[in-house]
């Protein structure tokens, strides 16, 4: 049976808010790319002056114990006196000493003031963007996830929802929001064109308390999956610029101007696990409700259905970058290229199983 929308004007209402968070998604972009190409460019040398401190207080250190002992003679004999103390700053892990991105400090007054106002243009985007995947709810009598359009709708919302909930918690994360901005933007684009379906559409097997459960669990921690990629993917750049300039080396302007407003490679490393760590449990757990779904609906609980595949392809991923960083000490790079792999078995998981392939999961609509 395919329910009819129950509100046509409320479905309208929907897709003109879309539009609508698109625009101000659109203004918000370039706002952070302002706050980007105007903020403070001083920070490159201080950024080579961290990266080199403990460089500094090691030799230091070195000169201070190479100091000879110092011979006295006096009327009453000869004295040893140890040599002078030499005092050093104390070496820190160097790459974690690295001033932080746009919103953190050393950053310029003309820079943050892009950066608030970019910020309130998101809050207001989000507004508009939430109203539109409520409406679209309210319109059909059921959750607004029940094919592509719809998903990746509620997908683009729910990372937006979880970067403001991270400022929101006092966290340095606005260095997020210009490619957060960005993929949002080239998601609902792709939603408004490609994606597109009628309200109407919904399948009976949808017509189940686990899609309250099931499809709402796979959202967030799509979302969630993402964040904790793109940290990965600027660590990787980070990481490459900290090394150039501990090395020596000297950076491309433009690559430094860039790369300054982001995180030290250590936090952006940091931030990642966490996310990453927070988000496996929840997966895990979307998996064992779907696969209870799977067995009201078609009488089984596991039939390696290609959606199923890679569901599990992406837990191996997510639960491998775990175990290794746990026990094998895997982190940086290595941990990293495992992370990006998790997220684009999700992206497979959602985009080529529902349009390349055939199964019982192909009912979402293109």
């Amino acid at each position: 049976m395919i329910l009819a929308a129950a509100d046509e004007s409320l479905a309208d209402l929907s897709n003109l808010l879309v539009y609508s968070s698109m625009a101000v998604y659109g203004l918000a972009f370039l706002a952070f790319t302002a706050e980007w190409i105007f903020g403070s460019r001083s920070k490159v040398g201080r950024t080579a002056a961290a990266l080199t401190a403990d460089e500094a207080g090691a030799e230091a250190a070195g000169a201070g114990a190479r100091q000879p002992a110092v011979t006295v003679r006096t009327a009453g004999g000869t004295s040893v006196l140890d040599p002078p103390k030499v005092v050093t700053r104390s070496a820190t892990p160097a790459r974690d000493a690295v001033p932080d991105g746009p919103g953190a400090a050393n950053g310029d007054v003309r820079g943050d003031t892009y950066g608030r106002i970019a910020i309130s243009l998101t809050v207001l985007a989000f507004a508009m963007h939430l109203s539109a995947v409520v409406f679209r709810a309210i319109s059909v009598a059921r959750g607004p996830w029940g094919n592509m359009y719809e998903f990746s709708t509620a997908f683009s919302m729910v990372i937006v929802g979880l970067f403001l909930a991270l400022l929101t918690a006092r966290r340095n994360v606005r260095w997020l929001g210009l490619p957060l901005v960005t993929t949002v933007l080239l998601d609902l684009g792709l939603a408004t064109t490609v994606l597109y379906t009628e309200s109407a559409q919904l399948v009976p097997v949808l017509d189940s308390v686990w899609m309250w459960i099931h499809v709402p669990l796979a959202i967030i921690c799509g979302g969630l999956f993402y964040v904790g990629a793109v940290a990965s993917l600027l660590f990787l750049a980070r990481d490459r610029y900290e090394a150039k300039i501990a090395a020596g080396g000297t950076p491309r302007p433009l690559t430094a101007s860039i790369l300054e407003r982001l995180p030290s490679s250590v936090s952006l490393d940091k931030f990642a696990y966490r996310i990453n760590a927070a988000v496996f449990p929840v997966w895990t757990f979307t998996i064992i409700a779907g696969a209870i779904w799977a067995e009201s609906a078609w009488g089984r609980y596991w039939g390696w259905d290609p959606k199923e595949v890679w569901s599990f392809i992406t837990w191996v991923a997510y639960a491998g970058y775990l175990h290794a960083r746990v026990t094998v000490g895997w982190k940086g790079r290595k941990a990293a290229y495992l992370a990006i792999a998790g997220f684009v078995a999700f992206l497979i998981n959602y985009y080529g199983v529902n349009i390349f392939f055939e199964g019982l999961h192909s009912y979402g609509g293109v």
